[in-house]
């Protein structure tokens, strides 16, 4: 009898203005799915109870509607007593008696700062989209919105290194202070990711989020070591086979870079926002006129937010001429992490093999390194 209760989880909360008649529902959180495990009629004086028995550290979800929820980190043991306003479940005004559920909202609370920081960055912008000065303004944008991120992620190590043991250094890694904008980065944050992967595989070896963390440490490790390329050595660069790249058009439609093999491809990065990009386009429009039809391409990956800035860029600098690709990902495009990008433009000439020819090649230099290949 000892051992069941010592296995229960009680969470008792009241919620303030509820609405007569609703349900509140709790669910279990699987790395692939939600399971709805219970639900409970809230009183007319907002209260609401639920019993669960928890054999293991496990995430659960207090659900109201989609947007109105609440993740928690349940242990064995834990006996919740929370306060929330009924429209508000995500932020709850009290709760008491679940350490890790206490430490994640800590954390969000942190993030939410974060990402409103973020979007009064991006509120100055679309205020200033038709002000002729707006590339000096998005600069001093940019370099603001990357303080602000740099700040997260500072928090975001420093609340690992003080909870690596506890599954909320799991949820941590892979948080986002905008959609497709993770704190975290792989390849920047690698060490981090694996000491969490080491912390809980030792700790919580059959728990199926640490289990999914360690698959994913595994292939990071193989595109770390072998499908990122060291930009600052030439010599390792040269003659190198470059990882494939398989993203959507405008259209989208999914064009590899592959498929270009057989032609000598320009393999260019750039963004509608990036000002040093939009007046690299015009040496790209001129070398492709006057390759294309000897057996010259280009490959064009956008880091750009959205599709309209995107599609407006193009049509701007009449680049709808060749191939233009893009996940709409801005920093967190797969091509970023493949290639170890840091800054834009970044362009690779390839061969016909798909072998690097050379790198970063600006102005004339693309011209002249084209017609030295074509003379050939």
């Amino acid at each position: 009898m000892f051992g069941c209760k010592g296995k229960t989880v009680e969470i008792s909360g009241t919620l303030i203005n509820p609405i007569s008649g609703k349900y509140i529902y709790l669910e279990e959180l699987l790395p692939s799915e939600l399971k709805r495990i219970d639900s409970a009629l809230i009183g007319a004086d907002g209260t609401f109870n639920f019993k669960k028995r928890v054999s293991t550290p496990s995430f659960y979800i207090l659900q109201l509607a989609n947007n109105n929820s609440l993740i928690m980190l349940l242990e064995p043991g834990d006996n919740i007593i929370m306060n929330a306003f009924f429209d508000s479940l995500s932020y709850p005004s009290a709760l008491a008696g679940s350490k890790s559920t206490a430490l994640m909202i800590e954390y969000d609370n942190q993030l939410r700062n974060s990402a409103k920081k973020l979007r009064s960055l991006n509120e100055i912008y679309v205020e200033n989209i038709d002000n002729p000065m707006l590339d000096i303004i998005f600069e001093s944008l940019d370099s603001l919105s990357k303080v602000y991120m740099d700040e997260i992620n500072t928090y975001t190590k420093n609340y690992i290194d003080e909870n690596t043991g506890s599954l909320v250094s799991l949820m941590a890694l892979f948080q986002q202070v905008a959609p497709n904008l993770y704190v975290m980065e792989p390849t920047e944050d690698f060490e981090y990711f694996v000491k969490v992967d080491n912390a809980l595989s030792k700790k919580y070896p059959d728990n199926m989020f640490v289990k999914t963390l360690h698959e994913q440490i595994l292939d990071m490790t193989d595109i770390i070591e072998n499908g990122t390329f060291n930009l600052n050595n030439d010599d390792a660069l040269n003659n190198r086979e470059v990882p494939d790249i398989s993203l959507p058009t405008p259209n989208g439609d999914i064009v590899k870079l592959s498929s270009t093999r057989g032609s000598v491809v320009l393999l260019d990065v750039w963004a509608a926002w990036c000002g040093p990009c939009r007046m690299e386009n015009p040496n790209l429009v001129k070398a492709y006129d006057k390759y294309h039809a000897k057996g010259f391409q280009i490959y064009q990956v956008s880091l750009d937010r959205t599709k309209d800035a995107w599609v407006r860029g193009i049509n701007e600098d009449k680049l709808d001429r060749w191939i233009h690709v893009s996940d709409l990902k801005y920093w967190n495009s797969s091509v970023v992490r493949q290639y170890g990008i840091q800054a834009i433009p970044f362009n690779l000439l390839l061969d016909q093999n798909g072998r690097v020819i050379a790198a970063n090649l600006r102005g004339e230099a693309l011209e002249r390194k084209l017609a030295e290949i074509f003379a050939q």
